[in-house]
């Protein structure tokens, strides 16, 4: 009797190894469905995101020196102004940190006003075209 209880066990375990595999071996298809117009958009964004760092915009300098007083500057002006993101730039040998992104002078001449209340020694300039 023991013999035939081994074979049970051992059809079984075969059967079902087969079973599962069988059935996990699915084969499905995705479907996006979505607007006609969002690939259009990317695209725009994608242009737009090209024009942030060109030489033709304007920023203003907030602060150039040490790592760690660009890191607390970035961070100060972070706090006091939400709407312009700080990034900070390093050219030898100082950290600098630039703010804005402006299309015209008088823009950036506008957000100087402001930042110039809490940061006297900002300045406006054009980054530098890059080589290529």
């Amino acid at each position: 009797m023991k013999p035939l209880h081994s074979k049970f066990k051992i059809i079984s375990f075969l059967s079902l190894i087969l079973i599962s595999s069988y059935a996990f071996s699915q084969q499905g298809q995705v479907v996006i469905n979505q607007d006609k117009h969002i690939t259009v958009l990317l695209d725009l964004k994608k242009e737009m995101n090209k024009n942030e760092t060109s030489p033709e915009r304007y920023k203003i300098q907030v602060y150039s020196g040490n790592r760690s007083g660009a890191y607390e500057a970035q961070k100060e002006f972070s706090s006091s102004f939400g709407g312009w993101y700080p990034s900070m730039q390093y050219e030898t040998p100082n950290f600098k940190v630039w703010a804005g992104n402006f299309r015209t002078r008088l823009e950036a001449d506008r957000a100087l006003m402001k930042i110039k209340r809490k940061f006297p020694n900002a300045f406006i300039f054009k980054p530098k075209k890059e080589k290529s």
